[in-house]
């Protein structure tokens, strides 16, 4: 077969692979067998190996996977992929209806609609097509970047790899990007976990030897417990169960081997389009009805809605309804349609103010709290635990709850032996949220506080105004120093794959790490000195630990782990303080005079900054090459600033530490807050001290305030 047969069969090959792609997995109309189908795909597969020159990126072959990534690059979104406020009140969604109508009737539009779509219990991917092809794809992250996973993605088979639409060829043309919600059915689910527990009988392992699953880093910074559940029967670390089809889904995206993710059947739902092809005056319903025509995975169980009265009724159609779905979801998700209106209406820095998301009742379950233990957070927070009889509630096996704090308990009147109901908060973390007391026992033991700390022996304190329990020995304490480790690898920080709880109490426990820094300068030999560390283990756990450098400053300043700053917050001192040489100079009324930081916040922030253990921190991230600032789009082309690192020292009398600072980063410059060889200038105000005469003793450029405005083109 010559090249130009050989090119025309496959192009023939994957338009009709393709065309029973979109039969089977999106109309669910397949019209060959399996069989049939596999023998196509095999067929393609084998003229492509015979011509690789032939291969290209948007070929079906690339669904079985093959590619292997070792990191997933970090990639901002065109768009931010902002998240929805929740509620799981319905007086709250009445109140965004009500609310968002007089706003509208206020502005000058009476008549506007909402559409009411299934909240997808999965993880939010953006993709990107250029001249119809699928070119990148990327989980949400914190919004404003995610990870790329495009060949993950590509072995999606509800994933169009080409579109094509002649009554939307502009669109095609000048591109356009699709988000949605990629899951994992229940009865896939449950084949993959089905087996995982083969692979676990076949280890032969005996209870004493099993290890329970780790619980995934709570996201909320707010709060110190990482309790979740312990969902899951206990196995090898490398062959746990799933607690929940989302926590598969999860954890199948950021496989390194694509053939794994193509084994494990996910699909993908589209939910909304964007591109400057698409006009304003589209609906969002328009919109969807769109994307269904270019071949995506659209569902039908979305209603445009006029009234209270038809939001209210599908609501209560799917609450009630839930249980006959394939997949889960766990609420909700109102849209106004018009997107003139969306626009109008704006957003918050946190969510839209023209969408909100309903999250159904929990699910309920009762059991015997058997005992009560103390866990110690990374702030040192003493949280009781409960310890449960194993109950199945809402896809998963429950067998701990947090109790959250001492006041909390005593508002419960729990007791050790008491039946508990058990509530999944949003179907994903369990909560004790009352006692039966008709079941209560004779023998019933009151939960007593700690006196002292369980791990380190310190005496405990009550900070003023706070209902919490302390343990005040913040460099000394085991619990601490893991909890703080676990939190900077942990998802929405600095993302550090394979750093979970075991990783992290070996290192501790070897004496191999006690903060975040200590990481960067692990090395394979020591890795392979520890149990259940082998080559390929040590060499995957060291390349997650060097891309965590690249992630934002935003994810940066949430994984140092401050008291009260969660991940908003830590975008908004990002945005505010453009370095980490920045965030350190800050005073707490620079803090306090920063939009959307309180005074508690300011006053946390500023005294992480004035301990000494911070600065030796921040040294080892900066050696370690940490991405210490803000990612700043060039406003001015520099050729002298462009690349070059800035140091300031002294007081300066025209400019704030933090617009000089700006002025630097806005001209393609990077700022450090020490001097070394590396430091091209050192620009020296007044009272400059130490920097200044390290600077001279290394023959470094200096520069007054005045040299550095004319380098900056500022005076010209």
């Amino acid at each position: 077969m010559t090249q130009s047969q050989a090119q025309k069969k496959i192009n023939r090959l994957r338009q009709e692979i393709e065309a029973h792609n979109h039969r089977y997995y999106v109309l669910a109309q397949p019209s060959i067998s399996d069989f049939d189908f596999d023998k196509l795909l095999e067929e393609l597969v084998l003229l492509e190996s015979q011509f690789p020159d032939l291969v290209t990126p948007d070929s079906p072959s690339w669904r079985v996977g093959g590619a292997v990534t070792k990191n997933f690059p970090t990639v901002l979104h065109r768009e931010r992929m902002i998240s929805l406020s929740n509620t799981y009140s319905a007086e709250d969604l009445t109140e965004f209806l009500n609310r968002t109508k007089k706003t509208l009737e206020g502005e000058g539009y009476p008549a506007f609609s909402f559409v009411a779509e299934l909240k997808f219990d999965g993880i939010a991917v953006s993709l990107r097509y250029e001249h119809g092809k699928f070119v990148q794809g990327a989980t949400r992250g914190d919004g404003t970047a995610g990870d790329e996973i495009t060949q993950n993605l590509k072995t999606i088979r509800t994933i169009p790899l080409t579109v094509q639409s002649k009554p939307h060829q502009a669109l095609i043309d000048q591109g356009f990007e699709v988000r949605g919600e990629v899951f994992m059915l229940k009865s896939d689910f449950e084949k993959l976990n089905a087996e995982r527990a083969k692979l676990f009988e076949r280890s032969r392992m005996s209870p004493a030897d099993a290890v329970p699953a780790e619980s995934e880093p709570a996201d909320a910074a707010e709060t110190d417990a990482s309790i979740t559940s312990v969902a899951e029967p206990k196995m090898k670390a490398s062959e746990k169960l799933f607690a929940n089809p989302r926590n598969a889904t999860a954890g199948t995206l950021k496989q390194q081997d694509s053939r794994e993710v193509a084994k494990r059947k996910l699909t993908m739902t589209a939910y909304s389009l964007h591109s400057p092809a698409l006009p304003n005056t589209t609906t969002h319903a328009e919109r969807l009805e769109i994307l269904r025509d270019l071949g995506f995975n659209v569902s039908t169980d979305y209603r445009v809605c006029h009234s209270l009265e038809e939001v209210q009724d599908f609501l209560l159609h799917w609450e009630t309804g839930r249980e006959n779905l394939s997949y889960e979801i766990d609420g909700a998700v109102l849209k106004v349609n018009e997107i003139t209106l969306q626009k109008l209406l704006g957003e918050t820095s946190k969510s839209p103010r023209w969408a909100i998301a309903y999250k159904f009742s929990a699910r309920r379950a009762e059991t015997k709290l058997k005992d009560v233990t103390f866990q110690v957070g990374r702030i040192g927070t003493i949280t009781p635990v409960a310890e449960l009889d194993p109950v199945r509630l809402a896809g998963s096996t429950i067998s701990r709850s947090t109790l959250h704090n001492f006041d909390e308990t005593r508002r419960l009147d729990v007791r050790i032996g008491d039946t508990v109901i058990l509530e999944k908060s949003g179907d994903v973390i369990p909560k004790i949220i009352s006692v039966n007391l008709e079941k209560r026992p004779a023998d019933a033991r009151e939960i007593m506080p700690p006196e002292t700390c369980p791990l380190c022996r310190t005496p405990l304190v009550r900070r003023e105004a706070e209902v919490g329990l302390y343990c005040p020995n913040e460099q000394g304490c085991a619990g601490q120093i893991r909890g703080r480790l676990l939190h900077y690898a942990s998802r929405n920080a600095m993302d550090i794959e394979n750093l979970g709880e075991a990783v992290v109490d070996q290192l501790f426990t070897a004496s191999l790490v006690r903060d975040a820094g200590d990481l960067y300068v692990l090395t394979k030999p020591q890795l392979l000195e520890l149990d259940r560390f082998g080559e390929k283990s040590a060499e995957n756990l060291l390349a997650a630990i060097a891309q965590s450098k690249s992630r934002s400053f935003a994810r940066l300043i949430f994984g140092l782990g401050i008291r009260h700053v969660g991940l908003a917050t830590a975008r908004v001192l990002a945005d505010a303080f453009a370095s980490m040489t920045l965030l350190q100079a800050a005073t707490f009324e620079a803090f306090q005079n920063t939009p959307e930081i309180g005074g508690t916040i300011a006053q946390s922030v500023a005294d992480y900054f004035l301990k000494s253990e911070t600065k030796v921190l921040i040294d080892k991230l900066e050696a370690a090459g940490v991405r210490l600032q803000s990612d700043v789009k060039l406003k001015i082309e520099n050729a002298a600033l462009a690349g070059k690192t800035v140091v300031f020292t002294g007081s300066l009398e025209t400019l704030s530490r933090d617009a000089a600072g700006q002025l630097v980063l806005e001209r393609g410059g990077k700022l450090s807050g020490t001097v070394s060889k590396k430091t091209d200038y050192v620009v020296a105000g007044g009272e400059a001290g130490s920097k200044l005469e390290k600077a001279k003793s290394l023959g470094l450029n200096i520069l007054s305030e005045t040299e550095f405005l004319n380098l900056m083109d500022v005076n010209k």
